[in-house]
């Protein structure tokens, strides 16, 4: 036997058969009610969301979730085809489908090797010009050379002279593009 069961309009309590309170407003709305302390509160205007033990409050707050079960979609999946892609045909596609492992790798390795010799080509014409370069800079970029000093009358006088006065003349183009003097 199924019992028809109603809905406290306060706590959202079930209300069995013969049970609860019924209040017909004067506009004829019918409220109906778990117990007299569900109709108390009514008719004092309190909120049943502000009291913690009504169906509102938990529905809220979120305290019953395990109450509310959700139906989980299935998800309906493609099945796979073969259809022609941008730029290739479905008979190309096919071919390489069945086309033999030893077949792949050799095109691989091909292509790898021609990248390789690429690359090596490309390196190669860096180092060059690399080279050009510094030969370049190499001439231009220092230029040593050392001052007369005056002759002194004895070879005794003359070593004191270098080792007092030992002059060297570094021209540097990219530092200095004048003429410097450096003291040894």
């Amino acid at each position: 036997m199924v019992l028809k069961t109603e809905l406290c309009r306060f706590s959202g309590a079930k209300i069995y058969p013969g049970k609860g309170i019924r209040f017909v407003r004067a506009d004829s709305q019918v409220f109906l009610f778990a117990n007299s302390k569900c109709k108390r509160y009514f008719h004092n205007r309190l909120k049943p969301a502000k009291l913690t033990w009504t169906a509102m409050y938990r529905k809220q707050h979120k305290k019953d979730i395990h109450a509310e079960t959700v139906k989980k979609r299935r998800r309906t999946t493609k099945k796979p085809y073969s259809r022609s892609i941008v730029g290739a045909t479905l008979e190309v596609i096919q071919k390489k489908r069945t086309e033999k492992a030893e077949v792949r790798d050799a095109a691989r390795e091909a292509a790898l090797r021609e990248i390789k010799e690429r690359i090596k080509k490309t390196k190669d014409e860096k180092k060059a010009k690399k080279a050009e370069v510094t030969a370049k800079t190499q001439k231009t970029q220092t230029k040593v050379a050392r001052l007369r000093l005056p002759r002194a009358r004895s070879s005794a006088r003359r070593w004191k002279a270098l080792n007092k006065k030992h002059f060297l003349i570094l021209a540097n183009q990219k530092k200095f593009p004048l003429l410097t003097v450096i003291l040894v």
